[in-house]
């Protein structure tokens, strides 16, 4: 597999310095992307990242994923307007080994001469004192070589427009000869000649490069994938409630499967091709398919079905689409009843909440109580409304039909604590029981 036409079909290629193709055809090649330990999770930002290392290695080279626990103590000026706050050794180290277990999902660390490795730059900055970097490292570059990259450019001049909480500390300032010296160092101690990452990484890559030129007089390469942004231009990987995170502590597999199932197809179509390892066949026609049949969405479905089966696993999938599908009146009581807690109110987040205590559910009378006077008349204003509609056969309990506005309450409660009740064919409510 040519790595740069790979890369190129996909859409997800923005940038490669000269002889980086002709590096790539000659020999193995070792590149690497770094990291940042900021959470001890990954989001699907940094996936896409993730999957030029994949590529990577599908093309017969060999991947290195770089945790930066020395740079994530300082933080990156890269797309960033203010200095992050920095994080002691202890919260780094298990961050770190919270996204070493992601990389680990998604790189082949067991395959032979191209097995993938994980490195941590503190295990080479922590003995480095600040007067041997200066001298050993620093010489070598210039300050105005320095300045002229883009990202450092634009908080300086925030800073020389009187906004000094936007501008650029001499740390920040910094990070591109830190994370150059990574190069250098990765280029001698595992024969590095490539680095990667997203467009807004460009200027540190080829700082590395530059770096190994003036210490070594080596040659290294730069290649750097697109930003992946939504259809109005914003970062991707985020949603109204932040970050869709790998792990599902952060970002349940429900949310996370809803995340690319509500996608626009124009995302769909362009997304399909970076988080996917489908071939250009199989993605062709899915999105002919789709074309057909819009109102289907043949490609968010695929989309969402591999990156959830990757990210998380074939039962968190199969769940997530039984989960999607209760609103649809699709599921039983059992189907509600197996899913945990965070599924649940995930699932229901959108409809009306109301809870009720647990004394006032055990001594109501009658379901027709429950739904009306017990509720506080959010379910329905008035005894009389709720016995027409049940006798109607149009409420459920727990995608349970109630029988009759007299049956008992008696109904098991999801969790231990929670009722859903369906009024009609579309609206939902989640009574609480505390």
């Amino acid at each position: 597999m040519n790595l740069i036409n790979e890369l190129r079909w996909r859409g997800m290629l923005h940038d490669f310095m000269p002889g980086t193709e002709e590096q790539l055809a000659a020999e193995m090649t070792t590149g690497y992307i770094g990291f940042d330990p900021t959470a001890s999770s990954l989001h699907i930002g940094n996936l896409a990242t993730i999957m030029l290392l994949v590529h990577l290695q599908r093309a017969g080279h060999k991947p290195v994923a770089l945790v930066g626990g020395a740079t994530g103590m300082i933080g990156d000026p890269s797309g960033k307007s203010a200095e992050r706050n920095l994080l002691d050794e202890e919260t780094l180290r298990a961050n770190q080994e919270g996204i070493k277990a992601q990389l680990e999902k998604f790189l082949d660390f067991n395959c032979g001469a191209n097995s993938a490795e994980i490195v941590n730059n503190y295990d080479w900055f922590k003995d480095f004192s600040f007067l041997g970097f200066l001298r050993e490292v620093g010489k070598h570059i210039t300050v105005n070589y320095m300045m002229a990259k883009d990202s450092v450019k634009k908080r300086i001049s925030a800073d020389e427009e009187g906004d000094r909480a936007e501008g650029l500390s001499y740390t920040e300032f910094a990070y591109q000869l830190i994370q150059g010296y990574d190069f250098f160092h990765l280029y001698k101690a595992k024969g590095a000649k490539l680095q990667m990452g997203a467009s807004d990484q460009w200027g540190n890559i080829t700082t590395g490069t530059e770096l190994i030129r003036r210490m070594d007089g080596g040659k290294a390469y730069a290649l750097v994938g697109k930003l992946v942004t939504k259809s109005d231009g914003t970062k991707f990987g985020k949603s109204e409630g932040g970050n869709v995170w790998l792990d599902p502590n952060f970002t349940s597999p429900y949310k996370f499967y809803q995340f690319w199932l509500n996608l626009s197809d124009e995302e769909a179509e362009k997304l399909i091709k970076v988080y996917t390892l489908l071939p250009e066949d199989e993605i062709a026609r899915l999105t002919e398919e789709h074309k057909q049949a819009p109102h289907l969405r043949v490609l968010q479905k695929a989309l969402a079905k591999d990156v959830t089966i990757r990210v998380h696993s074939e039962e968190d999938y199969n769940s997530a689409v039984e989960a999607s599908e209760i609103l649809f009146g699709k599921g039983d009581f059992n189907t509600l009843k197996g899913l945990n807690e965070d599924t649940l109110l995930s699932i229901f987040e959108g409809v009306p909440q109301i809870e009720i205590t647990k004394e006032s559910f055990e001594t109501a009378g009658t379901v027709t109580d429950l739904l009306s006077e017990v509720t506080g008349g959010q379910i329905f204003d008035s005894k009389g409304e709720a016995k027409r509609m049940i006798k109607n056969g149009g409420v459920s309990i727990n995608r349970q039909k109630v029988a009759g506005p007299d049956e008992a309450v008696n109904f098991e409660l999801l969790q231990q604590k929670h009722l859903v009740v369906q009024k009609g064919k579309k609206n939902y409510y989640l009574v609480t029981v505390k």
